[in-house]
């Protein structure tokens, strides 16, 4: 159930039974050479939506740009500034709550928004201590969820991929792209890339990222993703997934 396909009287049915929605939320920046530069959004918004489907749950449209300063050294990356990605979720969290949304569960696909998003559910918070929340906004409740963080999910990526997973432009996450868009991944699918499995290390700016990774990749090997193990991490985490929802929006 897409808020986006959906009309206003629609919107309002399902608000007199329901008050949960789930917002994908992820990045528009590189995964190597063979990832799609949407990777870290279009994992959490295959999966919301068919949680979606499978709950009769409201997903929201995708934030499909987060905070991605690092990668801007390659091309077709693009960035929001920690506060303003705070700003847009605070202000995404009010808006529906106007209506009568009140359990916010952020499907998130990238690691580097998590501390913008925990400072946004940290101002909404302090806006009801505070008392400058609006009247008729109801009592909120947000949570975020990492769409890899399941022990199935794990589970699959040690058995598949083992050392060879990394920590960006993960195996994980081009197999469940490729799973989700077939005959893009037809396109960009490479049988081997140099060297096999990426350096590993810290990262700081963009052109210092560039520097010591330079295809973009950390610590992996995504040559090893295919569309078959993409869909046992899809069916996987859906199910996971789907079992922190239900457990978020009936907890007092």
């Amino acid at each position: 159930m897409r808020l986006q396909m959906c009309a206003w009287p629609e919107v309002d049915a399902y608000l007199k039974d329901n008050t949960g929605i789930i917002i994908p939320v992820g990045s528009t920046e590189q995964h190597g050479p063979t990832g799609f530069i949407g990777t870290d959004a279009l994992c959490p918004e295959i999966l919301a939506n068919e949680i979606g489907d499978r709950l009769s749950v409201m997903i929201a449209p995708t934030i499909s740009i987060g905070m991605a300063q690092h990668h801007l050294g390659f091309s077709g990356s693009i960035t929001l500034r920690p506060t303003t990605l705070i700003a847009m979720v605070c202000d995404i969290i009010n808006s529906l709550t106007r209506h009568g949304f009140d359990r916010f569960f952020f499907l998130n696909g990238h690691g580097g928004n998590i501390a913008s998003l925990d400072a946004a559910f940290s101002e909404i918070y302090s806006e009801t201590s505070l008392g400058t929340a609006g009247v008729n906004r109801p009592a909120v409740r947000c949570k975020i969820e990492n769409w890899w963080n399941g022990d199935a999910i794990k589970g699959i990526s040690e058995k598949y991929f083992a050392d060879s997973e990394g920590s960006h432009a993960t195996a994980s996450e081009v197999a469940l792209t490729y799973y989700g868009f077939p005959d893009d991944a037809a396109r960009i699918k490479q049988e081997r890339l140099s060297p096999r499995i990426a350096p590993e290390g810290s990262i700081y700016d963009a052109d210092d990222y560039r520097w010591r990774f330079p295809d973009g990749r950390i610590g992996s090997d995504p040559t090893l993703a295919t569309a078959e193990i993409g869909q046992k991490l899809f069916e996987a985490s859906v199910a996971g997934i789907s079992k922190k929802y239900q457990e978020f929006i009936t907890a007092k």
